[in-house]
């Protein structure tokens, strides 16, 4: 149960939110929006209109009055969402961003709110609330292991990483030390901002809790002397009227509990026609039931019988659904049948994973994904399909993976006994966070 605010201080905060424009920005700042209205903030999430369908979906009607959006006018470019812009070309929509600064201004002009919380991506927000005598402060919606093993690699290089059980493979350190450097070489650029600079305030929020990452935050906060605040895992979303999704949630019905595998990568970073083939080819050697959730670029135009093996999709026949749209993962991860999530481990991901207790196959893709994998691993609520040194995946370890998964009691115990310890400590993390953002917003 939230904590009751007191009449008198209720509403009395009003707090700005201004997220990086991918999903798996939105969605983590929309749960922090949730619980701080539950205690009596009054929010207002800043974003483009692009965004705004995204964004009040996840808003249900009980926050209709205290979690609203405003939106930030920016300079005319064509779609403008990390859905419909290559990866390498985010750099793109930053700059675009950055050029609304004298509109998201005028937004801070006319609401006047207590406190901004923006996305460590769009740094250069702290600067232009200060200047309004507006505090302001960083939200990482990635956890503190990669976020600790991130700022360890560009401010003190000189110092090891002491982490070694979830320290990068050879591939992944590979691709990660490009990203180091490539991010090295951006902040150079007037339009590419420090996601570690310092600011007036040494105090920043992260989606995670203490019970799964207290050795990474304090680690982080010794190395770089700031304060973090842990908000705790996401509200579990209870979705009943899916009408999207009945045909899908009908034939779970039908399965038993447990039996059901559900794979779904997101929309940001997508598999290789070779890691398709390899994944298809492993749920049809598994024998398990699935769900599969396949996307595609939205500039590639492709239809699911292009890129699945000849035949499959007669050959698996009721034991699998294969989707090309976006299903309610929520609604999903909640249904007894479900055995296993195959996720990529974008740290969203994950943590909703640990609050519906579901056993989660890692098999990661880009970015902190490898990290993320290895900590769930290392919690013991997560198996890995472990690329080799060329980063390629194998059907007959998939499948051997998918199988254990299912069967394994001891797995789907571990989860539930995690899921419970974090649930039982959700409230009081976000309780002493909204403490500190009062306390902060009365100097």
């Amino acid at each position: 149960m939230a904590t009751q605010v007191p009449p008198k201080h209720r509403n009395a905060l009003r707090v700005l939110m201004f997220p990086w424009l991918a999903y798996g920005h939105i969605s983590p700042f929309l749960d922090l929006a949730k619980k701080l209205a539950d205690r009596g903030f009054s929010v207002r999430v800043c974003s483009t209109i692009i965004s705004q369908e995204t964004i009040n979906k996840q808003i249900p009607e009980k926050y209709s009055a205290s979690i609203k959006m405003v939106e930030l006018c920016l300079p005319k470019l064509p779609k403008l969402t990390t859905n419909e812009i290559p990866v390498d070309m985010d750099h793109i929509v930053l700059k675009t961003l950055k050029l609304s600064k004298s509109n998201f201004a005028k937004i801070l002009k006319n609401l006047k709110p207590d406190l901004v919380i923006y996305d460590l991506l769009l740094q250069w927000a702290e600067g232009v609330a200060n200047e309004q005598g507006i505090p302001a402060m960083k939200f990482v919606v990635m956890g503190a292991a990669v976020f600790s093993y991130f700022y360890n690699s560009i401010r003190k290089p000189e110092v090891e990483f002491p982490f070694q059980d979830i320290y990068p493979g050879k591939n992944e350190l590979m691709k990660l030390n490009e990203l180091i450097a490539k991010s090295s070489r951006e902040e150079e650029h007037d339009d590419v901002d420090d996601p570690f600079a310092e600011g007036n305030i040494q105090i920043m929020l992260m989606s995670t809790s203490r019970t799964i990452e207290g050795k990474y935050i304090d680690y982080f906060t010794k190395l770089s002397n700031w304060k973090v605040i842990p908000v705790g895992l996401p509200i579990k979303n209870r979705v009943t009227n899916d009408v999207d999704n009945v045909e899908v949630i009908d034939w779970l019905g039908t399965k038993d509990e447990n039996s059901t595998i559900f794979a779904s990568f997101g929309n940001e970073y997508f598999l290789s026609k070779e890691e398709m083939e390899e994944l298809a080819f492993g749920l049809e050697l598994s024998n398990v039931n699935f769900i599969w959730v396949v996307r595609f670029p939205e500039r590639e135009k492709r239809n699911l019988e292009d890129v699945l093996p000849k035949g499959f999709l007669e050959r698996i026949g009721e034991r699998g659904r294969v989707l090309d749209k976006c299903v309610l993962q929520s609604r999903i991860l909640n249904h007894s049948s479900i055995g296993g999530f195959v996720s990529p481990c974008g740290w969203h991901n994950v943590i909703e994973c640990l609050d519906f207790g579901v056993p989660i196959i890692a098999m990661p893709i880009h970015l902190d994904q490898p990290m993320n994998a290895k900590l769930m691993v290392e919690l013991g609520v997560a198996v890995e399909i472990v690329r080799d040194d060329d980063g390629k995946i194998y059907r007959e370890e998939i499948a051997e993976t998918f199988k254990g998964v299912v069967t394994s009691g001891n797995l789907r115990a571990k989860v539930r006994d995690v899921s419970k310890n974090l649930k039982s400590i959700g409230n009081e993390e976000i309780d002493g966070a909204a403490k500190e953002l009062i306390q902060l917003c009365k100097k």
